[in-house]
């Protein structure tokens, strides 16, 4: 005959897993969709919140670059969709891109503070948003045959200036995160 002896389950707080880098990305690419979805585009130039939570993601959990591009291959499908431009699949390329540099960054050894204050969230997420916008664009010339002044004179602007909203997003955004996400013993 069975037992009817119930399993006790205990909490901890503050305890990580070996799938927590994917909760943790799992909650913020969503986070980055909706406010897509919901942030109005201002003189053409819209935050890529996207990229901005990736990167949060990837300073925060410092996945192998496997993972990585993984993370970049699910926010590019997750755009196409949601995605105003006129070839929302060069997302599925342009996307790993940014997070596999991303990731690389992270990796150099480099040191990206100014006194006790990290930058690195911030000089990631520029340099990750600028491969993947990069990629992006020109995946686009490409495909769309555009001419060598629009890609010069109104994409790269664009690119550049995404980079920086992104840039500033993501620092602000980043410690809180850091502090919901914080596992005892690991800290980004």
């Amino acid at each position: 005959m069975e037992s009817n002896k119930q399993e006790m389950v205990t909490y901890s707080p503050n305890q990580g897993g070996n799938n927590r880098w994917l909760t943790v990305t799992t909650l913020l690419l969503a986070v980055g969709a909706i406010l897509k979805l919901v942030t109005p585009s201002v003189g053409g130039i819209t935050p890529n919140w996207m990229i901005a939570m990736y990167c949060i993601a990837i300073n925060l959990t410092r996945p192998t670059f496997g993972q990585a591009a993984g993370i970049g291959l699910v926010a590019g499908a997750v755009q196409i969709p949601l995605s105003k431009s006129a070839f929302p699949y060069g997302n599925l390329l342009s996307e790993p891109v940014g997070a596999i540099a991303c990731a690389l960054l992270l990796q150099a050894t480099m040191k990206m503070n100014i006194g006790a204050f990290n930058l690195r969230p911030a000089i990631t997420t520029f340099l990750s948003t600028v491969a993947s916008g990069m990629t992006f664009i020109t995946v686009m010339k490409l495909v769309l045959s555009l001419p060598l002044s629009v890609y010069l004179y109104a994409m790269m602007p664009v690119v550049f200036a995404v980079a920086v909203i992104n840039m500033v997003l993501a620092q602000l955004l980043y410690f809180p995160a850091q502090k919901l996400f914080a596992a005892r013993g690991n800290k980004a």
